[in-house]
């Protein structure tokens, strides 16, 4: 056979086969070495904040939309109204209020949160009560708005619901779509 294929060398001054191995590791190792990583907690409460997150604007938004259906409900049952949408806007957020264990000693107070274990394993605070959002105006438009008599009924209704001042209701004139043109 044609040994001398398969005697090749490096030439002179070139260093060694192991040496470029030994240089090649020490590059893998410095490119992982450079790579940034999460700190061991900060990743897991980046996703704890975010989920928190989600979870308060999609509880905000159900509890808003429940409770504009819940109205449009009852306003669309009074008499005059007829077809009617509501919109509520709040001025506030939902808060929800832990359970704290107090420790007070002759020098010092120190409070700890109460947290439990849940079914899925998860060790959450203690929620003792929650406090849903304050209203801070709501918007009718409704098919009888144009009435006086209707108008009056609506805005004492929201009044009534929310505890809020008259001028923080607005009730307009539905638009018949069909004189419109429009659909």
């Amino acid at each position: 056979m044609n040994r001398e294929r398969w005697d090749w060398k490096f030439p002179e001054g070139f260093p060694k086969k192991h040496q470029l191995l030994v240089v090649l590791l020490v590059g893998i190792l410095l490119v992982i070495i450079a790579i940034p990583t999460p700190k061991p907690g900060e990743s897991l409460e980046k996703e704890r904040t975010s989920e928190a997150d989600d979870r308060k604007t999609t509880d905000l938004d159900t509890y808003r939309e429940t409770m504009e259906r819940e109205l449009e409900d009852i306003l669309k049952r009074t008499e005059g109204v007829g077809k009617v949408r509501v919109m509520i806007t709040f001025r506030t957020s939902a808060e929800k209020v832990v359970e704290k264990d107090l420790e007070k000693s002759e020098s010092a107070r120190r409070e700890e949160t109460v947290f439990e274990d849940t079914a899925q394993g998860t060790h959450t605070p203690y929620v003792r009560k929650e406090v849903h959002p304050q209203v801070e105006g709501v918007l009718v438009s409704a098919a009888g708005g144009d009435d006086a008599v209707v108008r009056k009924e609506i805005t004492e209704a929201v009044q009534a619901l929310f505890g809020i001042e008259t001028h923080k209701i607005k009730i307009m004139k539905q638009s018949d779509s069909k004189k419109e043109g429009s659909f």
